[in-house]
């Protein structure tokens, strides 16, 4: 799905857009993919959405009342029955053409690129006006949806609903788009879509993670590098006048010890390379099912090349490199080759021949778990 970026952003170079409307104002984008077609059709969506592996949500508005069921689904209603949503996340792991439309978006770090959504809605169907807390990309995909947006400033909530959906919602304009229109919105931004007739529309969405959840995930991760020896000790100890009362001295010493713990830039990246890079729960590789020994599948990636898996996440910092939820120091060369890997998300089979043994010996272990396949994208 080849396209050029100035016409994926209305004309504005990544440089322009992400200077003037990341994280700041909204931005519509007409026939940003002129000739645009979904990554699958209806009926493979339906059948996406009563998977165990996908993660699933139907969203009805039938009689003026908000419902919402998690999957799998195996039933949905009738496609001529008004005011339902379905929404499929994680597309781009399961299917090559979602896949590649993600990527497109890759003027934004892997880091903080999260996932396809598709959704599709009978006509009058949506989700409510509600915001987002991160950036994203509505791309129309089939048939029209007519959307209304607004910087709200009251994002208080309905608390009779299951859904997220604005108390109060103050749109301020209003767009109707069809295949190939894309809308831009930044955090925040108040908007609600309702379908016009049948219609598929693609949102790619990023990570913004709260602070807490990182600091929780964070200490959890410190906990297996921390090493204080020795054990508390009061060999200076006095008669307690008040025995429930902690001593000074006890507090003095043990926060003198906890002030040992330190962290560094190098443990940060650590940490957020593991994090960014673990798979979704949902997420589950498939080995080869018949398996070469390690001098095969050198010698057809030597010939071939090799490309990572849908659903593999590589990423690097530094002397780090990061998949799946894994790192390891990588020496100068063999980073250079990994860090071709995780920007191309392919390497050429000459660059697999001329790797060092510990390099092949890895790349031979991921594709024995699944997480890279011998040749280039297009035979995924």
């Amino acid at each position: 799905m080849p396209m050029k970026k100035m016409t994926l952003l209305g004309g504005l170079t990544p440089a322009r857009f992400l200077e003037q409307y990341w994280h700041k104002k909204p931005l519509l984008i007409r026939q940003a993919m002129p000739g645009f077609k979904p990554p699958m059709g209806r009926d493979a969506l339906f059948r996406m959405a009563a998977r165990e592996d996908v993660e699933s949500r139907l969203v009805t508005h039938f009689n003026q009342q908000w419902k919402l069921e998690t999957g799998p689904l195996d039933k949905l209603p009738p496609v001529k029955k008004k005011e339902w949503t379905l929404l499929v996340q994680g597309v781009n792991l399961h299917d090559d053409a979602a896949d590649a439309l993600l990527r497109e978006f890759r003027f934004i770090p892997d880091a903080r690129l999260d996932d396809l959504m598709v959704s599709y809605a009978s006509d009058g169907g949506g989700v409510g006006p509600h915001f987002d807390s991160y950036d994203v990309f509505l791309l129309q995909a089939h048939g029209r949806r007519r959307w209304r947006i607004g910087p709200q400033r009251d994002l208080s909530l309905r608390d009779d609903v299951p859904l997220k959906i604005l108390r109060h919602f103050e749109p301020e304009q209003e767009f109707v788009l069809e295949p190939g229109d894309m809308l831009y919105l930044p955090p925040h931004y108040a908007h609600d879509g309702i379908a016009e007739g049948e219609c598929i529309t693609c949102s790619i969405g990023f990570r913004a993670p709260a602070f807490q959840e990182l600091g929780e995930a964070f200490l959890q991760f410190m906990a297996d590098t921390i090493d204080l020896p020795g054990r508390y000790a009061d060999s200076g100890l006095k008669p307690a006048a008040r025995p429930a009362e902690i001593p000074q001295p006890m507090l003095a010493q043990i926060a003198d010890q906890l002030a040992k713990v330190r962290f560094t830039e190098d443990d940060i990246a650590i940490f957020l390379g593991e994090y960014l890079s673990e798979p979704k729960a949902t997420v589950f590789f498939n080995p080869p099912a018949h398996p070469l020994t390690q001098g095969a599948f050198t010698r057809n990636a030597s010939r071939r090349g090799i490309a990572l898996a849908r659903k593999s996440q590589m990423l690097y910092r530094g002397k780090h490199v990061f998949i799946n939820g894994e790192s390891f120091v990588a020496g100068r060369v063999d980073k250079r080759h990994l860090a071709a890997l995780a920007d191309q998300r392919y390497l050429a089979g000459a660059v697999v021949a001329d790797a060092s043994e510990d390099l092949q010996e890895a790349l031979f272990t991921w594709y024995q778990d699944g997480w890279l396949i011998i040749g280039n994208d297009s035979e995924k």
